[in-house]
C-alpha cells in the first residue's frame, strides 16, 4: 500500500506522515520544499501530487495545500486507479463562508470534501475542531510578552484536539476500509473556556498568566494593529458566535473509538509545546 499525504510539512501532515511509516506503509509525501523536510529515510518526497498519483492507493486531502489545483488532483486520483480519498475538513464547514476564518488561509473544508465525495471514490471526511497548535499563533507573542493574554469571549468554551490526534484517526480512514463514507467529527477530550485554557498555559510554562476580556469592538481594533488583514479579521469576528453558540465546546468520542485509545489533553499539547510561549 502506497499513500500520498499532501500538506505533508503541515501540523497534521507531518505527524500523519510519521505515523503511517511506523504502521508500515509507503509514504509519498508531497512538499514544494524537500531540503527542508526532515522527513523519515523511508518516505518519498515528491514536489507535487501529481507526481505521487500514479500506483497510490490512498491520498489525503489537504485543500490549503492544494489550492487551486484540488479538484484537477481528485480527478486525476479518480483516472489513475487511487482506491481512497480521505479528505482533511472541518467541524464548522457546514456554516457561512464568511464565519470560517480558515479560508482566508486558504482552507476550502467543504469544497474539498464534497469533491472527495463526488469522485465516485471510496471518501472519508474528517472533520476535527479547533487545533490545540492554534493558540500558539493567538497567544504565543502576548505571553512572551507579559503575563496577560487578551482576547474576547472568556467564558466560552471549545474541545481543541491535538494534531497529531487527528493524524491517528487519518491514518485508519487511509488503511483500513470499514470507515469509507463517513465524516467524522473530531475533538479533544474536554471543553474548557479561555481562562482554564491559559491557567493550563500558566502551569505548563511556570508563570502566572491572566485572561482578561475585551470587547469585539476592542478585539478587532487589537487585531488591526496588529497588522492582520482586514478580510481576516471580519472572519474571525464572527466566528466569536461560532464559540459562544457553545458548538465547539461539544466533544465527541471520535477518536477513541477509532483510534482505541483516548485523545491527547490541552495538558499535553501544553507541556509538550511550553517552548512556544517562553
Amino acid at each position: 500500500m502506497t499513500i500520498v499525504v499532501t500538506g505533508a510539512t503541515g501540523n497534521v501532515g507531518r505527524p500523519l506522515v510519521t505515523q503511517l511509516v511506523n504502521a508500515g506503509v509507503e509514504v509519498r509525501a508531497v512538499t514544494r520544499d524537500p531540503n527542508s523536510a526532515g522527513f523519515p529515510a523511508e518516505v518519498e518526497v515528491v514536489s507535487s501530487a501529481a507526481a505521487g498519483l500514479p500506483g497510490a492507493s490512498a491520498v489525503f486531502l489537504n485543500s490549503r495545500a492544494l489550492g487551486d489545483e484540488l479538484a484537477e488532483v481528485v480527478d486525476l486520483a479518480r483516472r489513475v486507479g487511487v482506491t481512497r480519498l480521505v479528505a482533511l475538513s472541518a467541524i464548522n464547514a457546514d456554516d457561512d463562508f464568511a464565519r470560517q476564518p480558515s479560508r482566508f488561509r486558504g482552507d476550502r473544508n467543504k469544497e474539498v470534501e464534497q469533491l472527495a465525495v463526488d469522485s465516485g471514490l471510496p471518501w472519508v471526511s474528517l472533520r476535527p475542531s479547533l487545533f490545540a497548535s492554534n493558540f500558539a499563533g493567538m497567544w504565543s507573542a502576548q505571553i512572551r510578552a507579559g503575563d496577560i493574554v487578551h482576547g474576547p469571549y472568556a467564558a466560552a468554551s471549545s474541545a481543541p484536539i491535538v494534531d497529531s490526534d487527528i493524524a491517528a484517526v487519518a491514518v485508519r480512514a487511509l488503511t483500513s476500509d470499514c470507515h469509507e463514507g463517513k465524516s467524522y467529527q473530531l475533538t479533544g477530550p474536554e471543553a474548557l473556556c479561555m481562562s482554564e485554557q491559559v491557567k493550563i498555559l500558566s502551569g505548563a510554562i511556570g508563570k502566572p498568566l491572566e485572561y482578561v476580556p475585551v470587547s469585539d469592538e476592542a478585539a478587532r481594533t487589537g487585531m488591526a494593529k496588529a497588522g492582520m488583514p482586514s478580510l481576516l479579521i471580519d472572519a474571525l469576528v464572527p466566528f466569536a458566535e461560532f464559540i459562544r453558540s457553545g458548538k465547539a465546546a461539544r466533544v465527541f468520542p471520535t477518536v477513541q473509538e477509532i483510534t482505541g485509545r483516548q485523545p491527547f489533553t490541552f495538558s499535553d499539547w501544553a507541556r509538550e509545546h511550553a517552548a512556544a510561549f517562553r
